[in-house]
């Protein structure tokens, strides 16, 4: 299930995003300050809202005013297009749209879940309906539960808890439409990437308990249990890590080893031909934490449904973007990936493979995003690269 346009109303720097449109893969461009980060808390805010995780969100956020535009806005609204759960399915008809809005508590950090809706507008827009087919819709406590047959099922008001959504309680697998369940998961398990610690204490560097795990935490500090499962379970995945480590480290590197440390805890070591000593992810440097880290989430065989990742230029060599960008593009083929980045070096890494170019500008005490298609832009990557464009202002001056 992919994002096929998105709306955002009042949140934090993000005042009106009308209908932003990404595609399989996408870069976000822009300066510090400007708001690319923003829309990546939209992804997370959305996610773990379907997660059950939005009171507590929002609480650690500080309450409802730090994310309000300028702290005044009335309501935070979203509305995001999927592609259907099913691939066979036709886009156009099939697709599903979910919003939401959470309305302000008086003049306190307090809110309350105000509107909900899951439904297809395919009659809608043909004009063949006024109301969309309905899965869920909530105003306030009235919440709904609808059949394929759209037979409303109302909850009583009592059990509609007033801080989450009504999708996170559609976990049920006895629910009246499958439908709900699939969703929910496939929106909850959107990962967004903006806080990748490598401190000396992190436990990214410490011996953790060994358990199967196959997808990066959003903090990533799963990574070893990650890479541990996948690396000594799948013989292309480790294939894939191993050429990319050779590509960025040369054939000095020889291969990752998870020996056990104590109490069933695995630790993980470097294994590099030229030292008879394995070197100890304590002892990493954190550009090599976290070129390991990008290269698990892209490399994974069963990836998140969308994978965003703020700024993965961060503390990585030059010589390491190519890589990351080639990762990215393959990861691409198999889920949704959105980068933000102001680096041209990481934008000159894509070559030919030219993403979904989004640029987000800082107008007025506000985030706008323009999104760069068209035959102008494919007349200047006749001739410049996408770097080339971002260093000399022109994409800028085409979003303009």
């Amino acid at each position: 299930m992919k994002i096929l346009s998105l709306g955002i109303e009042g949140f934090r720097s993000l005042k009106h995003v009308a209908d932003w449109r990404p595609g399989d893969l996408n870069v976000v461009i822009g300066p510090n300050g400007s708001g690319k980060s923003n829309l990546l808390r939209v992804l997370e805010l959305l996610a773990i809202s379907a997660q059950g995780g939005l009171g507590k969100l929002v609480q650690s956020c500080g309450g409802m005013e730090p994310l309000l535009w300028d702290g005044a806005a009335e309501a935070l609204r979203f509305k995001v297009r999927c592609s259907p759960l099913e691939t066979w399915r036709d886009p156009a008809k099939d697709s599903l749209t979910y919003e939401l809005r959470l309305d302000r508590f008086g003049r306190s950090g307090e809110y309350r879940v105000g509107y909900e809706l899951l439904g297809n507008y395919s009659k809608v827009e043909q004009n063949l309906e006024t109301q969309p087919m309905k899965f869920l819709e909530r105003q306030g406590l009235r919440a709904s539960i609808f059949d394929p047959q759209q037979r409303g099922l109302v909850a009583p008001e009592e059990n509609v808890p007033l801080l989450e959504t009504l999708l996170s309680l559609a976990a049920d697998p006895f629910t009246q439409n499958r439908l709900l369940p699939l969703f929910r998961a496939q929106m909850s398990a959107w990962s967004v990437y903006h806080d990748f610690h490598t401190n000396r204490d992190a436990a990214i560097r410490l011996p953790t308990v060994t358990r199967i795990e196959k997808r990066v935490q959003p903090d990533g500090q799963n990574l070893i249990p990650v890479l541990h499962t996948l690396y000594d379970g799948d013989r292309e995945f480790k294939k894939e890590i191993g050429a990319a480590m050779r590509a960025a480290f040369g054939d000095d590197f020889e291969e990752l080893v998870f020996p056990p440390a104590s109490d069933q805890r695995i630790q993980l070591r470097l294994r590099w031909r030229s030292l008879r000593r394995e070197q100890f992810a304590g002892d990493l440097s954190d550009g090599t934490l976290r070129f390991l880290f990008l290269l698990t989430v892209l490399s994974s065989p069963d990836p998140a449904p969308l994978i965003a990742i703020d700024e993965p230029e961060t503390g990585l060599h030059p010589s390491m973007l190519p890589i990351v960008a080639e990762y990215a593009v393959e990861a691409a083929r198999r889920t949704q990936v959105v980068l933000t980045t102001h680096s041209p070096p990481f934008l000159d890494a894509f070559g030919a493979a030219v993403p979904s170019t989004t640029v987000v500008k800082w107008n007025e005490g506000e985030t706008e995003l323009k999104q760069i298609a068209g035959d102008e832009l494919e007349r200047w990557l006749k001739e410049y690269s996408l770097g080339a464009l971002h260093r000399s202002g022109e994409l800028e001056a085409m979003a303009s």
